[in-house]
C-alpha cells in the first residue's frame, strides 16, 4: 500500500534533494500566480479591452446615422452577409429623401425577408457606404468579458507551460543527483569495485 506524506520536500530528510525544494517552491509559485497573477492580468485586459471598445463604439456613433428607406429591389447576384449577431442582411436597393438634397438610391444591408416597397431602418456612415449599426453597451461588454477571460486563461497556460520546464529540468538534475549518489553507494552494496 502506497502512504502519501503532505510537505516531504519541505522537511529536512537525507533523502530529499536540492531539486525537491526546487519544485516545492514552483508549485508554491504557480499556485500563487494562478490565483492571484491571472485574475490580475484578466482584470487588467478587460479594463483596456473595455476603453477601447467604448472609445470604438463613441466614434461609429458619431460617424454612422440611422436612416428610414423604401426597398426597391434587390441587386441579383447578392449572397447574404452576417449583420450584428445572428440575423442575416442582404443587399438591396433602397430610396430615401433627404432635406436639402432630395431623393437618393444606393445600395444597403436590409434584414432577410424584406420585400420591395417595405420601410426599413439602414445605417450609413459619413462616406455614404452601407454599415452595421454602431456597437451598443451589450456588444462593448462582451467583448471586455471575451477579452478579460482570454488574458487570464492566456496567462494561466503560460504558468503551466513554465512549471512543466521546470519541473522537465527539475526531474532531469533529481535523475543525475540519484544517479551520482548510486554510482557511491553500489559498490558497498553489491561488493563490486568502481
Amino acid at each position: 500500500m502506497r502512504t502519501r506524506v503532505r510537505g516531504w520536500r519541505w522537511r529536512r530528510s537525507p533523502l530529499r534533494r536540492r531539486s525537491d525544494v526546487v519544485e516545492a517552491w514552483t508549485v508554491l509559485a504557480v499556485t500563487v500566480l494562478i490565483c492571484v497573477g491571472a485574475p490580475l492580468v484578466g482584470a487588467f485586459a478587460a479594463s483596456w479591452a473595455h476603453s477601447e471598445a467604448r472609445a470604438v463604439a463613441k466614434e461609429q456613433r458619431a460617424d454612422r446615422h440611422r436612416v428610414r428607406v423604401e426597398v426597391v429591389g434587390r441587386t441579383p447576384d447578392s449572397l447574404p452577409s452576417v449583420q450584428g449577431g445572428h440575423e442575416r442582411a442582404y443587399r438591396a436597393t433602397v430610396r430615401w429623401t433627404e432635406p436639402g438634397t432630395g431623393q437618393r438610391t444606393a445600395t444597403a444591408r436590409v434584414p432577410a425577408g424584406t420585400h420591395r416597397g417595405e420601410s426599413v431602418d439602414v445605417w450609413f456612415d459619413s462616406k455614404g457606404r452601407s454599415v452595421a449599426p454602431p456597437a451598443d453597451e451589450t456588444a462593448v461588454w462582451q467583448h471586455t468579458l471575451t477579452m478579460g477571460v482570454c488574458a487570464a486563461g492566456g496567462a494561466v497556460l503560460v504558468v503551466f507551460l513554465g512549471h512543466a520546464a521546470v519541473r522537465g529540468a527539475a526531474n532531469r538534475h533529481r535523475m543525475a543527483e540519484w544517479e551520482r549518489d548510486w554510482a557511491l553507494t553500489e559498490p558497498q552494496w553489491t561488493r563490486r569495485r568502481a
